[in-house]
């Protein structure tokens, strides 16, 4: 008997994987084009808005598209701004420089991401759009040609061992003609796909890096509403592309955020620590002292734009925003992006109830000519800081007309093996302001998962991790990762790695960095992972 005989099947017109600005953006486009279509947009956070994490300045021109008049009744999260500054950071000093082009954001708002996409949901549901919130799209439904049919929902009630518990309800089948995957960045299904059909053959490997955020509230009088900066230098070495965001909110809040590319070499590096140093340079210090974390969390982005953009249809489905890795890095931006690729979906979907030739028209369109233009920013970094930033001046001052197109590599070939001294890893200076560890940093982000479920981060192939990986790299896994999921264990039994699932929170990073590429980051039950509040 097969799987779709064995479990309840919905048939839908489309289903969109990810309620995220590009999967909701299909959504309601495309319902006011075709309202008799029948759309699902399934949504693994227990809410919708409770898995996205993101800086988050938006560009409010595709928004006017999607929701005209949305100034009206806003989101919840909304500032515009005001201010832009920009600062190159020493360990003790911040100078002021001029503020890149690309970095501009006259006109553009500060807003929460997460709660942006929970302000549209009831829009797509007033069309006629339903919507699964707590529900993880755990497989692909292959048509009997071998196309995409729409996913297998995640079974419920499973136990640690895999057996069915007392509360065990089956997955149903959402079955679709054509599938949209908006998972956002190294989705589950994403990864898979992109494999079997041979997506990124003619790309460049993606590129990532993992930023990481802290929604605090300030001293009455010390926030500045509408300022926006960003940093580079300090606590990143000039070898590691990366750096910093203050974005300050209304009622004394400010979103305090560190991002690294994942392309970094020393294996002793800890993104989460190089963030908790970086809030306590003296300048950030200041600001944040007396103040309280409302909320924290962690979630890779992708970099690799142009070069790494990979064919974004196959037979029965597509791929939109992160996802296809359609984000701008030099703008440090995605959302625009995501929103108009989620209205082009809508658009060629209404036209023809079929993936075929949606990615010879995004690559058509304004979304991938924007990419193209700051196509080689930010693999200029790769031969550091300074060589980087005049790469990016040249760029910036051709327009992206080089004639040349520099290439992008893979973030997990970049770690330098351990010298024979072995793992050298600087002591960490004093700190007073929260969290005080990365444990602490999982309670701000509020994750659950239900321990009695198995596993959702699958080692391959186990003898490596406490053999070569030990003696190669000193098991990076336990520094790279935001929420100290991946720990090392000397006992009587020997040495093995413990896996802390329950503290994940999702932000693929692990799947992404690991040297041999044995960590699989599957999806967990619906519902669980990071709660988070105003992200």
């Amino acid at each position: 008997m097969s799987e779709t005989q064995q479990r309840e099947v919905m048939n839908y017109d489309v289903a969109i994987v990810g309620a995220g600005p590009a999967g909701l953006a299909a959504a309601i486009h495309l319902k006011r084009r075709q309202p008799e279509y029948t759309v699902c947009v399934i949504e693994k956070g227990a809410e919708i808005g409770s898995h996205i994490l993101s800086g988050a300045v938006i560009e409010p021109e595709p928004l006017d598209e999607l929701v005209p008049g949305w100034r009206e009744s806003p989101p919840p999260v909304l500032t515009a701004v005001r201010e832009d500054r920009f600062y190159l950071f020493g360990r003790r000093r911040a100078w002021r420089l001029p503020v890149p082009p690309q970095a501009h954001n006259r006109g553009n708002y500060i807003v929460s991401l997460g709660a942006l996409c929970a302000w549209l949901a009831p829009r797509a549901e007033a069309l006629g759009v339903d919507l699964f919130p707590g529900f993880a799209a755990a497989k692909i439904h292959h048509r009997d040609d071998g196309g995409v049919g729409g996913v297998v929902i995640g079974d419920m009630g499973v136990g640690r061992d895999g057996r069915p518990r007392d509360t065990h309800m089956p997955g149903v089948v959402i079955a679709a003609k054509v599938t949209v995957l908006a998972e956002g960045c190294r989705g589950h299904l994403t990864k898979r796909l992109v494999e079997k059909y041979d997506l990124a053959r003619r790309a460049a490997p993606q590129a990532y890096g993992i930023g990481l955020k802290e929604l605090w509230q300030l001293p009455a009088g010390r926030g500045k509403p509408g300022r926006v900066e960003h940093s580079i230098g300090w606590p990143l070495d000039r070898g590691i592309y990366g750096g910093s965001f203050l974005y300050h909110l209304d009622g004394d809040r400010v979103a305090v955020g560190f991002v690294a590319g994942l392309d970094y070499q020393d294996p002793a590096f800890e993104p989460y620590e190089a963030f908790q140093q970086f809030k306590h340079h003296p300048r950030i210090h200041a600001l944040l002292a007396g103040g309280e974390i409302v909320s924290a969390g962690a979630r890779a982005l992708v970099e690799g734009g142009y070069q790494s953009l990979p064919c974004t249809e196959m037979p029965g489905a597509l791929l939109i925003g992160d996802a296809a890795g359609l984000l701008n890095v030099p703008k440090i931006k995605g959302t625009h992006q995501a929103l108009r690729s989620g209205m082009l979906a809508a658009l060629h979907l209404a036209e023809r109830l079929d993936s075929s030739g949606f990615d010879t028209r995004l690559r058509a369109s304004p979304i991938v000519a924007e990419l193209k233009k700051v196509r080689n920013i930010r693999p200029g970094f790769y031969r550091g800081l300074w060589a980087g930033m005049l790469n990016g001046l040249w760029e910036t001052a051709t327009a992206g007309h080089s004639p040349w197109t520099l290439k992008i590599h893979a973030d997990h070939e970049a770690l330098r093996k351990l010298p024979a001294a072995g793992l050298a890893v600087s002591p960490r200076p004093p700190r007073d302001l929260p969290p005080r560890d990365r444990l602490a940093g999982v309670y701000f982000a509020a994750t659950q998962h239900d321990e009695d479920q198995p596993v959702h981060l699958r080692i391959l192939d186990p003898e490596i991790c406490t053999t070569r990986c030990t003696t190669e790299y000193g098991n990076p896994c336990t520094r790279f990762c935001p929420a100290a999921v991946y720990e090392m264990i000397d006992d009587a039994a020997g040495r093995r790695l413990q896996i802390n699932a329950a503290n994940c929170v999702h932000c693929k990073t692990c799947d992404i960095k690991d040297p041999y590429q044995i960590i699989d980051w599957v999806t967990p039950e619906g519902g669980s992972g990071p709660q988070y509040r105003n992200l």
